[in-house]
């Protein structure tokens, strides 16, 4: 049903549009470009990036660490005896030292902190996908209200077009005492307020184009009668199952509990020792002398907390109630959404209704117009009652019109509030980013100088320049 009625709506602004040039671009390419345009998409791949690499340096704190000393010394001494000469002392010397350590057991605290740092991952995925709803939505809605501007402005044209046809059917009536002077002055006033009414469709028109712009990332050219991209159940229920299961706030709001409930066992885990094994190789050098010589160490360390003034206590009290916040969380977003689903529904199901009555209103006010018209040339009305019925079928046009649209944006309102406006769904012709990419090259922490290290580096020096 929702289909069929949907399709109908698209075959109805079709009916009512401006002639359409061969190249007219489509709903597909404008959300196309918009995807690809969208710098707010830019921003967000380069925060998820960010949550990456905080999942590489959370694995480093498993590995080894090893690092590097050199110095050099000068020391100075004079020892005053109470008679002369004074004793003067003065060496020179050098060292190098290499120094490593690692962390061989915490009772998984650090393993903790990486898995925290992965959920965080899937956490920033899905916000990801949240905000290429909202770019997506925010282009399906530019696209169509350029389109309602547009075909407002070409009725508003016609419609001045046939006030100025009356007005001068009724001068030339009123030169023959058919009309009085006040059927004259109706007449104009009715055609300037026409002509007023063009101009406010023009001003809308002009803004619906810049925020086409803004949106989809060029100006508009002719555009061509909505495509009908993606799907919806039959079901209200079915739509609220599946955005249950696949909106990105839900999944936010899942990945929230997993990591709050990470934290309470990492909190616990902070609170028992952990075991560290440290080494140390270093050489020394008398330069004053050919004296040098090596030393190194190898050592287990133990350590734990024994009072911390009672902050291990709070932050686990503090992990608990973080995780009772996202489980209530978690709840009002289910909420929300089957709300939003609902309102979804049944705005489509509104619109639908709107468009057939707008419909039925333009065909009865068309027929009445002409009715009203042919008696006016008979004699048995005025031409005020003319103007009246005008307005009547202009006014029903433009209801129709809006309804046609309202009834389109319904439509991928709902695909929105069920996690479905995304390029992956809607088949968008695009290269769809892959949010795994980047996170494939870093997941083992590469260093800098491996080969895997300096990819990345290229990488993002074109991500730079780009």
């Amino acid at each position: 049903m929702l289909r069929r009625a949907l399709t109908g709506s698209a075959m109805g602004l079709a009916l009512i549009a401006m002639p359409m040039a061969a190249t007219a671009e489509n709903l597909g390419q404008a959300l196309a470009d918009a995807y690809n345009n969208s710098g707010l998409l830019e921003k967000n791949r380069a925060v998820l990036k960010a949550a990456d690499e905080d999942g590489a340096q959370a694995l480093a704190r498993l590995r080894p660490v090893l690092s590097w000393s050199a110095g050099l010394s000068h020391s100075y001494g004079r020892t005053d005896t109470g008679r002369p000469p004074s004793v003067v002392t003065e060496s020179n010397g050098a060292s190098a030292t290499l120094t490593m350590s690692l962390l061989l057991f915490d009772f998984g605290a650090t393993r903790l902190s990486l898995d925290v740092a992965k959920e965080t991952v899937l956490l920033t995925r899905q916000q990801l996908v949240s905000i290429e709803q909202q770019i997506l939505l925010r282009a399906v809605t530019a696209y169509m209200e350029v389109r309602r501007a547009t075909e407002n402005v070409s009725l508003r044209q016609a419609n001045v077009g046939l006030l100025t046809q009356e007005l001068r059917a009724s001068r030339d009536r009123f030169d023959v005492g058919e009309v009085t002077r006040t059927d004259v002055s109706q007449a104009e006033a009715a055609l300037a307020a026409s002509r007023s009414g063009l101009t406010s469709a023009n001003g809308a028109l002009i803004q619906a184009r810049l925020e086409y712009e803004a949106a989809v990332g060029h100006t508009p050219g002719t555009l061509a009668p909505p495509s009908r991209l993606g799907s919806v159940p039959d079901s209200e229920q079915a739509a609220i199952a599946i955005a249950l299961q696949n909106h990105p706030s839900m999944n936010v709001a899942r990945r929230q509990v997993t990591i709050a409930e990470l934290q309470i066992a990492a909190t616990d885990a902070s609170l028992k020792p952990s075991l560290n094994l440290s080494g140390s190789y270093g050489l020394e050098s008398d330069l004053d002398s050919e004296a040098h010589g090596r030393k190194g160490s190898v050592s287990l360390g133990l350590s734990g907390p024994i009072y911390s003034g009672g902050a291990l206590a709070s932050q686990q009290r503090q992990a608990m109630l973080n995780k009772e916040q996202t489980l209530a969380n978690l709840h009002v977003v289910s909420q929300d959404i089957r709300q939003a689903v609902g309102n979804g529904f049944s705005g489509v199901r509104i619109a639908q209704a709107a468009t057939i009555a707008g419909n039925e209103q333009v065909s009865a006010a068309k027929v009445a117009f002409e009715g009203v018209r042919e008696e006016a040339t008979l004699g048995s009305r005025t031409t005020l009652d003319v103007l009246t019925q005008e307005q009547s079928l202009l006014d029903a046009r433009t209801t129709y019109l809006s309804a046609q649209v309202d009834e389109v944006l319904a439509r991928y309102e709902l695909l929105s509030a069920m996690g479905l406006l995304t390029a992956q769904d809607l088949k968008l012709n695009v290269d769809i980013y892959d949010p795994a990419a980047y996170y494939n090259m870093v997941k083992n922490a590469p260093i800098g100088i491996s080969k895997q290290g300096r990819q990345l580096d290229s990488v993002l020096r074109r991500i730079g320049k780009n």
